[in-house]
């Protein structure tokens, strides 16, 4: 480990950098830099005195940005230059353009979609808000920004439909459904008084393109957007870590057994780390494009209503299906972007209520789960078409997750997250803990505070209480914790 003045000297260098790249003023900073440096004696140097984040303030390394803007999560890392700055800004630029149905640049949307581009749903590379609370589901005034799947109960997907139904279309196409929720609420209290409420969405699908499906056949989970923070750090982390930390989760007090998910994508079996129930090895940038947009690639080449009314209607259209309408290398440059943003550092990591927050973290056995440092592989991240990433490797980060599946609780059983979805390995009560890097921005960058796979949370202690199976006992510890201590822990979350 690095002795406290060179660590320090590094977190200056960090700030500096941003402020230069940022046209702030350096003086009142380079003044102190002189005394900083002289140090000879590691207790001269009072922390809570001095202008630099320390410790897990330093979320993701190199990669650590210090902007709490709205663009808090759409700013790249400092280390991204020269060539990977142009490709940077040319995945951002794919990221955020509208596609459209016509081919050609920026082409191929349809013929039915859940997004027309990718920050539809991640604006800022976050969380767009979703309809599901202000009208009712996919509503009927635009975009809905929330993907929907739909199975059998026995787990089959229906043949006029795949695993999403895309409730958007092109002029001329119907979607295929419309999501349609209603919540039962219910109000609770802590031992001391205070209430809460939860709400549970019931959700059922209107406006069938084909067949009318009947509830008692259909398993339908819903989606809203993750926040794409540390993407190019998840995708570095050492696996070999992981795995470990699966043979090593076993806390039989607290009712804690993680285990990993893997999947065999593109013929080789991996560690899966993305998505809700870390059900894909990679960022799935050419699933998206298929899935999400309907834009056909080198990987995903037929369109996804191949067999579907829709692609006789489009026929009829005049609309041609025959070329591919994203290349590679621009799937790389998008998921280049994604890996190369920054993840913003803790704030306030010195306000004694953040501070017993965090001690409240642990008291709670959170970080069982949300573990708090892991570090990525000395090589870093290699792209979808090959290039490689050095500068992700060899870092020590802080997303405070495990990336394996915890069993959430049952639905049969009370409060519980159990959607009936399998996805690889996991079951349908399984998730993976989400990372908690960044979350404390989220309603700074996307204006809404909903949380958990289908944003039925609606702020940080909904979310908490929303805990099942192997979160019961930590939801059971903050339901006891004084009103003080549980306003302290979510003061610490909104510090992450």
């Amino acid at each position: 480990m690095l002795p406290p003045c060179l660590l320090l000297s590094y977190a200056i260098s960090l700030i500096i950098t941003n402020m230069m790249r940022r046209n702030i003023k350096l003086l009142s900073l380079l003044c102190c830099i002189p005394f900083l440096f002289s140090c000879e004696d590691d207790e001269a140097i009072d922390m809570d005195d001095v202008y630099v984040p320390n410790g897990y303030a330093l979320s993701a390394g190199t990669s650590t940005i210090f902007t709490t803007s709205t663009f808090a999560f759409d700013s790249n890392a400092d280390w991204v230059s020269g060539v990977y700055n142009t490709r940077f800004n040319r995945g951002d630029k794919l990221y955020d353009d509208v596609r459209t149905s016509s081919h050609g640049y920026g082409g191929g949307l349809g013929p039915v979609y859940a997004g027309y581009s990718c920050g539809s749903c991640h604006r800022n590379a976050g969380r767009t808000r979703p309809t599901l609370w202000s009208e009712g589901g996919s509503g009927s005034t635009g975009f809905s920004s929330m993907l929907v799947y739909i199975t059998r109960k026995n787990g089959s997907f229906f043949q006029n439909y795949g695993r999403v139904l895309h409730d958007q279309a092109i002029y001329g196409v119907k979607p295929e459904g419309k999501l349609k929720v209603e919540y039962t609420k219910q109000i609770f209290t802590f031992p001391d008084g205070e209430a809460y409420e939860l709400c549970k969405p019931n959700y059922t699908i209107t406006e069938w393109y084909a067949d009318s499906i009947k509830a008692e056949d259909l398993f339908c989970t819903v989606r809203i957007p993750l926040r794409h923070v540390g993407m190019g750090q998840m995708m570095s982390l050492d696996p070999n870590e992981i795995e470990a930390l699966a043979r090593k989760s076993n806390y039989p007090e607290y009712g804690i057994s993680g285990r990993c998910n893997y999947i065999t994508e593109k013929g080789v079996k991996s560690l899966g780390l993305s998505g809700n129930k870390a059900q894909h090895a990679d960022l799935t940038v050419e699933l998206g494009f298929s899935s999400d947009m309907g834009v056909t690639n080198s990987r995903y080449p037929e369109e996804i209503c191949e067999g579907q009314l829709q692609m006789d209607q489009g026929s009829m259209m005049g609309l041609s299906y025959d070329q591919l309408d994203v290349s590679t290398e621009d799937m790389e440059d998008v998921d280049l972007y994604m890996q190369s943003l920054g993840v913003p550092a803790r704030r306030n990591v010195n306000d004694p209520t953040v501070k017993k927050g965090e001690e409240n973290f642990y008291r709670a056995k959170c970080h069982l789960c949300h573990v708090t440092t892991l570090h990525t592989r000395a090589r870093g991240s290699t792209l979808l078409n090959g290039t490689h990433l050095p500068w992700l490797g060899g870092q020590t980060i802080h997303p405070y997750s495990d990336f394996l599946l915890h069993d959430m609780g049952s639905e049969i059983m009370g409060v519980g997250l159990n959607d009936n979805y399998v996805s690889g390995l996991a079951r349908g009560n399984e998730w993976r803990t989400t990372p908690l890097w960044g979350i404390g921005l989220q309603e700074k960058v996307n204006g809404h505070t909903y949380f958990l796979h289908d944003g039925r949370a609606r702020n940080f202690v909904e979310a908490i209480m929303w805990h099942g199976g192997e979160g019961e006992a930590s939801k059971n510890i903050f339901k006891n914790m004084s009103k003080e201590d549980r306003d302290a822990l979510v003061k610490f979350l909104e510090s992450l």
